[in-house]
């Protein structure tokens, strides 16, 4: 059995910036994830200023896809706003698997089954035994599963559902729009360009909502390419989406059990307004990290619950999409 003073569930950014911060300070950590990297991770995949400031990231020498957009092009009722609030596009294909690597962390490819605390310890599949367990392996994680589902558990109308696409194309507006309420969709559609010749398009909503209104994401994935196509911003793509699921911030109240911490999508932490998960993932990876080396209060009292910086907006959308 492999001995470690640290587990982490997930390799994703969540887990990534987590085990970063565990390297830097010299305690032996290891990442488990199912899949082997670099891997395909549905997601709009875009990150904002602070994700790069938190993540210590030198944009002038990350050597994959990365843009900036100066505005938004947000479109409510027919109405289009130009709205500006920098933001980046990567590609999390590459993006995820470079932050794994710049951690430093040795990395196993193992799909954790069965966890159990004794004697002080977690024993992992029976294979791993660590003093401190980090779950970070988004909604589906075991760790929430085993540990948290109980003392923490998720709102069910906080749930998103979403379908999504990305794919090579040569796309000719290089700015980012999104698309809010359109069919009374509670939530927002969006097309975010690529550097590399790629586009991510999608769309999603609070499957709570949706099912009360008697409409699925499906239906409202067939509006929106229909709109891409009527509007010149994609033509001549057969589109095969796929879906996903995840949660927006709630009252999180229980995230560590003992030794066992939880973080990013795991507990559910993306904002109430753009549902924007990358940033509250990557703030709380680290903020764990911190509370193990530090042997402090884990809290995600620092991290935001919205994205954008304008209060009315915020607020009108969180409204809009929760009522």
């Amino acid at each position: 059995m492999r001995e470690i003073d640290v587990a982490i569930v997930g390799g994703g950014p969540a887990g990534s910036a987590c085990a970063r911060e565990l390297v830097q300070a010299g305690v032996d950590v290891i990442v488990l994830d199912r899949a082997a990297f670099p891997r395909t991770k549905l997601c709009a995949g875009w990150i904002t200023p602070e994700v790069v400031e938190d993540l210590a990231l030198d944009v002038s020498a990350y050597p994959h896809s990365f843009m900036t957009f100066e505005h938004i092009h947000a479109h409510i009722k027919g109405l289009r706003f130009k709205l500006s609030s920098v933001q980046h596009s990567i590609r999390r294909y590459e993006f995820d698997h470079y932050l794994l690597e710049r951690a430093g962390v040795p990395v196993d490819t193992h799909y954790v089954r069965r966890m159990e605390r004794a004697d002080g310890h977690y024993v992992i599949d029976e294979t791993y035994r660590c003093r401190f367990l980090v779950g970070a392996a988004g909604t589906k994680c075991p760790v929430y599963r085993t540990f948290f589902r109980d003392a923490s558990p998720r709102a069910r109308t906080l749930q998103t559902v979403t379908y999504e696409q990305e794919f090579a194309y040569a796309w000719g507006d290089p700015d980012c729009h999104l698309w809010f309420l359109d069919n009374g969709l509670p939530g927002y559609a969006w097309y975010v360009p690529k550097a590399n010749g790629h586009l991510n398009v999608g769309i999603g909503g609070l499957a709570d909502k949706l099912k009360r209104r008697g409409g699925d994401i499906k239906t409202h994935w067939g509006l929106l390419t229909e709109k891409l196509s009527a509007g010149g911003f994609v033509r001549d793509i057969v589109f095969d989406p796929a879906g996903y699921s995840y949660y927006l911030r709630s009252d999180v109240d229980v995230v560590r059990v003992d030794d066992a911490f939880i973080v990013g999508d795991a507990i559910g932490l993306a904002t109430r307004d753009l549902c924007e998960g990358i940033g509250p993932a990557v703030r709380s990876g680290i903020l764990a990290a911190r509370a193990i080396i530090d042997d402090t209060e884990y809290s995600l009292a620092s991290i935001a619950r919205y994205s954008a910086e304008n209060r009315l907006i915020r607020r009108g959308l969180e409204y809009a999409f929760l009522g």
